[in-house]
């Protein structure tokens, strides 16, 4: 049995429904066959079924186990403020870049956990991770991109330990985004952004 579950946490909107909704569940499918889970052929009828009545924005969260059991919670929602910047720090906990689950969302977050913990919330909005090798590689809850002046932001590639995040799939299938790794000092030469899914593309700043 596994200690884990795949998770997959996704935006609805009154007038235009589920954000990136073919995107989270081809990967929650992708994910569920790597790692031997049944197919979470119900996905899409419980997310539907989770929002039934609802008249405000929502963050929706999937779960879903070994035994193809799936739950949906649901909660309020409020965006980000226009012109938002997040300040960003960088943790000292690395992750490993041979670890193939980094690649995949589950509720197996001990590693998040503990760089988030290295800064109050006044202190950082966002932890960046590093890997064994000193590569950027995401947030704890986000990816990473980096506007180097190509007219294209720079992402990392998931060889380097990091999560197949949707937002960064669409990006990268939009053409708006490429891969490339990205080294510490390479944050200080172009605008850093991080986002996933819920929330989109943030401006960020490094706070050293």
């Amino acid at each position: 049995m596994s200690d884990f579950l795949l998770i997959e946490t996704l935006r609805w909107e009154p007038e235009s429904g589920f954000m990136r909704l073919r995107l989270h569940l081809a990967r929650l499918t992708r994910s569920a066959r790597r790692i031997g889970f049944s197919e979470p052929r119900h996905a899409l009828d419980e997310l539907n079924a989770s929002v039934q009545g609802a008249t405000g924005a929502l963050r929706v969260r999937l779960t879903f186990d070994a035994q193809g059991c799936i739950e949906v919670t649901t909660a309020p929602f409020t965006p980000l403020a226009p012109g938002t910047e997040w300040n960003i720090r960088i943790a000292s906990t690395r992750l490993d870049s041979a670890d193939k689950l980094l690649r995949i969302k589950t509720t197996r977050r001990t590693v998040y956990e503990a760089a988030r913990a290295e800064y109050t919330p006044q202190q950082a909005d966002e932890v960046l991770m590093l890997n064994e090798r000193g590569d950027v590689c995401e947030g704890t809850i986000t990816s990473v991109f980096l506007s180097d002046g190509t007219g294209i932001l720079r992402t990392p590639p998931i060889s380097c330990g990091l999560l197949a995040g949707v937002l960064r799939t669409e990006l990268i299938c939009q053409r708006k985004a490429r891969v490339g790794r990205i080294r510490l000092d390479d944050l200080n030469s172009g605008q850093i952004y991080v986002g996933n899914s819920l929330r989109g593309l943030i401006p960020a700043r490094l706070v050293i």
